[in-house]
């Protein structure tokens, strides 16, 4: 039976295996977005939950425990995200067999984790497990915890009820409580090897796969997911303003884009910036080397102090990316910014 992992978890999967003799009750796997934390969490559960593990750790795939658990209904397994993180599994279905007709969603699903989701869990840890073994509760990314949720998880975690185990991925441990860090053991997630990246993308058939691959950072899934999203004719509308900073190309962009999804162009900023000061600093580009040309122009000419204001705008306005006033005049503001602190 092949091994459900991604290539680059094998050496992290055999390291977790020796947790499993004295398992904490909580650890939080941490580790940059898109490289696969939280398949691997919820493949893990799988085999906590197994009934027949294999010598090697995984599920056996086989069992009724991982039956009810590749239905999603196993009873001693919770798993908690953000409800824009959710997945439609199965069209619902009425007694007849029917499809149920759903009503329109009237708000844009929240991208938090709220207090009432860790407060479900309540009845789920006071009932004892179905077959006297662990309850498993996966939730991720753990920094999508709002404040409240974040205070009822850490009570939880400071009693946490016996037979439980939680297991929780993080892209960014610097944005979790500090005392909810406190009380998991940490697991570090590894990152692939730029060839293992490629050619695990080229078995899923991306094409220009090395280019996608380098402006998500290294990380595959980013790479892969990002792809099947679309919006690379916006991405390149957006790297011909950055390229040839100016007013009149900033006004136009911002026009043009304003219909798009604002926090992967801020994304994409910050990347270009960061190439941009690596180029300066050490000649080195990360994400865009085939604008290393126009990178090298601009880093011959501005100011430390000037790229180091524009990288700060564009970290300030990734916060708010999400939520803008308007999208236009956010987006005119943004490329003026960089326009004024880039430009000739």
């Amino acid at each position: 039976m092949t091994s459900p992992l991604y290539p680059w978890q094998q050496d992290a999967w055999q390291q977790l295996q020796a947790l499993r003799a004295r398992m904490p009750h909580a650890i939080v796997f941490h580790g940059a977005q898109g490289i696969g934390k939280a398949d691997f969490i919820e493949r893990f559960a799988q085999a906590l939950l197994c009934e027949d593990v294999r010598a090697d750790g995984h599920a056996c795939g086989a069992c009724a425990s991982c039956g009810w658990f590749s239905q999603h209904n196993h009873p001693d397994y919770r798993r908690v995200r953000p409800e824009a993180l959710e997945d439609d599994l199965a069209d619902e279905v009425d007694a007849d067999g029917e499809p149920v007709k759903k009503a329109a969603k009237t708000k844009t699903p929240s991208k938090d984790i709220k207090i009432e989701q860790i407060r479900a869990l309540a009845d789920f840890m006071n009932i004892s497990t179905h077959r006297q073994g662990l309850r498993v509760v996966v939730l991720y990314p753990a920094e999508a915890l709002n404040v409240p949720a974040s205070n009822a998880l850490l009570k939880t975690l400071e009693e946490p009820p016996p037979g439980t185990l939680f297991l929780l991925a993080s892209n960014s441990l610097d944005r979790l409580l500090p005392t909810i860090l406190s009380r998991c053991r940490k697991f570090a997630m590894p990152m692939p090897s730029h060839d293992q990246a490629l050619a695990w993308l080229k078995t899923q058939g991306l094409n220009d796969a090395d280019s996608w691959l380098r402006e998500q950072g290294g990380a595959p899934l980013a790479a892969l997911a990002q792809s099947e999203a679309g919006g690379r004719e916006e991405t390149e509308q957006l790297l011909q303003v950055l390229a040839h900073p100016g007013v009149e190309g900033a006004l136009k962009a911002a026009d043009k884009l304003q219909k798009s999804p604002l926090a992967p162009l801020v994304a994409s900023l910050q990347r270009w910036l960061y190439d941009l000061f690596s180029c300066k600093m050490s000649g080195a580009i990360r994400y865009y080397p085939r604008h290393r040309r126009e990178l090298e122009a601009l880093a011959a000419r501005i100011h430390v102090s000037r790229l180091m204001a524009a990288i700060k705008g564009a970290n300030d306005r990734r916060a708010i990316a999400d939520h803008p006033l308007s999208p236009k005049l956010f987006l005119e503001e943004m490329l003026l910014d960089y326009a004024g602190h880039c430009g000739c």
